[in-house]
């Protein structure tokens, strides 16, 4: 069975630093959640929702909401982030393993320190054709540092570690994705297959068809891999114009990069298709990443559930 759920980042709780918005609540978020049809969220930065399990299972529980996971950035390229961030890590997979639903239990989904280098966050979406990636060297250390931090989940809470592909990080590209998989332990790490993040890293042209397949090319590639999936649209006409105008990461979300379901290049009913004859079971998490004070979160979020309506969601 398929359960979709939200995050606050749909709500414009983002993991960067800096971007807040003290108006936001994790009571509206959950409540909004709700209230539009979904019926599981992601934590969000950590402090924005309780840390006391008992507190927020017991928030979970009114609403009928189960945690279906938590993002954790770590700057892996860097050998003396590593212990650091195995912390953290842990601090996080200790809560979510204590509120945790039994039948589907959330991930720990880690993921780089996304948007802090700045040539990859001004580069975001282009990546494919310019030298800005690791060096192999590089790659063996961001490597071990993913094996070491998803091992130590494992081993004291026994939740499972995905690794979240992102623009604006070091594990942007197809080809980036396929090289930290190659390197780290399939028994320990799976993948959160983020169809927008995927779609735009991989390079869009103005060929619809062919952004489609780029797609549903990277479920092909990756299928022994994706243990978890985000549904996340991305306008290939913005993309497009991040390209000419040369703009960076955030001024591509700013001007709506990744679009409301359904508005944008990423064939959800081929992609459920896939899914389906995968027999994938669990939760699929819309995630519709706006900056603070974008738009109407509540009415985006009911619009996206509507659209996974139409396509049988």
């Amino acid at each position: 069975m398929i359960n979709i759920g939200n995050a606050p980042c749909s709500w414009g709780s983002l993991e960067f630093e800096g971007l807040t918005s003290e108006k936001l609540t994790y009571e509206r978020v959950l409540n909004e959640l709700v209230e539009t049809g979904y019926v599981g969220t992601e934590l969000g930065d950590w402090g924005f929702m309780p840390t006391e399990p008992a507190i927020l299972q017991a928030e979970l529980r009114k609403r009928l909401l189960a945690l279906t996971g938590a993002f954790v950035p770590v700057a892996f390229k860097n050998e003396a982030s590593h212990a650091e961030g195995e912390a953290r890590a842990l601090q996080v997979a200790r809560l979510l393993a204590a509120v945790a639903t039994p039948n589907t239990p959330p991930f720990l989904v880690l993921a780089d320190e996304n948007g802090t280098v700045p040539a990859r966050t001004q580069n975001a979406g282009r990546i494919g054709s310019l030298a800005l990636g690791l060096t192999d060297v590089e790659w063996e250390v961001y490597a071990a540092g993913v094996n070491r931090v998803a091992r130590a989940v494992q081993q004291q809470t026994g939740l499972r570690c995905v690794f979240h592909h992102h623009c604006a990080g070091y594990v942007e590209t197809p080809d980036e994705i396929a090289r930290l998989l190659t390197l780290t332990d399939p028994m320990l790490l799976g993948l959160v297959f983020d169809t927008g993040h995927y779609a735009f890293g991989a390079g869009l042209t103005a060929d619809i068809n062919a952004n489609a397949q780029i797609v549903m090319a990277g479920l092909a590639r990756f299928a022994d891999r994706i243990w978890y999936v985000h549904f996340k649209d991305c306008s290939a006409q913005v993309a497009l114009q991040a390209v000419n105008n040369d703009w960076d990461y955030f001024e591509a979300i700013k001007n709506d990069v990744f679009c409301e379901l359904g508005q944008g290049c990423v064939p959800f009913a081929e992609v459920l298709a896939w899914l389906q004859t995968r027999h994938y079971s669990g939760f699929i998490t819309v995630e519709q990443d706006v900056l603070p004070g974008m738009g109407s979160p509540k009415a985006s979020a009911a619009r996206n559930r509507a659209y996974l309506r139409s396509i049988g969601l």
